[in-house]
């Protein structure tokens, strides 16, 4: 699951709610939806988070006032607000009222081949630090291509990868694309690999959208 604080005005960092999501994965990984849900503590109850998932990758204002952080850190933040112990993961699962889709679109057949492409994109902004801190956690290495912050490439589980972090626009978006050339291992490697790679970019800042696959 994604945790992330939310804040009244941005830059401040004292908490003012908490927003709980989960993507919902096809069975080619690729995002079908995001569950969540929010707490207020104005109220000190849940309710749905949908538009508020929505609003939070779409407005750029609002997205200088949502803070990424890890379930230990929303659990620190949520007794400090007063909502008490922050329920596991499986009771958060029961509070999810509404789900946000995401639009899905057959990949293209490229005569049988055996990889696969996969955009993870992302919203907001990566700063200096949060840059550097991206090229280590997916062990990147310059490429020459000044649309391309850095790529790597490893195997794991019978299969082949190969990933880019790029830039989309003038501070709109990023994205890791990821090519896999699949063998004959587990395909959970995949999912694996995917998952690890947008929660490395999400622990910078950045908002993840969607998963989305493109052959």
């Amino acid at each position: 699951m994604d945790y992330y604080l939310i804040s009244s005005t941005a830059g401040d960092r004292t908490p003012a709610g908490l927003l709980v999501e989960e993507f919902v994965l096809c069975e080619d990984y690729t995002a079908a939806g995001i569950d969540g849900a929010e707490w207020r503590p104005e109220n000190g109850a849940w309710s749905s988070s949908a538009e508020l998932s929505r609003a939070i990758r779409a407005d750029r204002a609002l997205r200088g006032r949502v803070t990424p952080v890890s379930r230990q850190e929303a659990y620190d933040a949520f007794a400090r607000m007063g909502g008490g112990v922050l329920p596991e993961e499986a009771g958060l699962r029961t509070l999810f009222q509404e789900r946000r889709t995401l639009p899905t679109t057959a990949p293209l057949n490229l005569g049988g081949s055996r990889a696969r492409r996969y955009r993870i994109l992302f919203a907001g902004e990566l700063g200096a630090d949060g840059l550097e801190n991206a090229r280590t956690a997916l062990r990147l290495e310059p490429t020459g291509d000044p649309r391309v912050i850095g790529a790597a490439s490893a195997d794991a589980g019978g299969h082949g990868f190969t990933w880019e972090l790029r830039r989309i626009g003038a501070g709109i978006a990023w994205c890791v694309d990821v090519t896999a050339r699949l063998g004959s291992g587990p395909v959970t490697a995949l999912g694996a690999l995917l998952h690890h790679h947008r929660q490395a970019v999400r622990e910078q800042g950045l908002i993840p959208v969607t998963v989305e696959r493109f052959a």
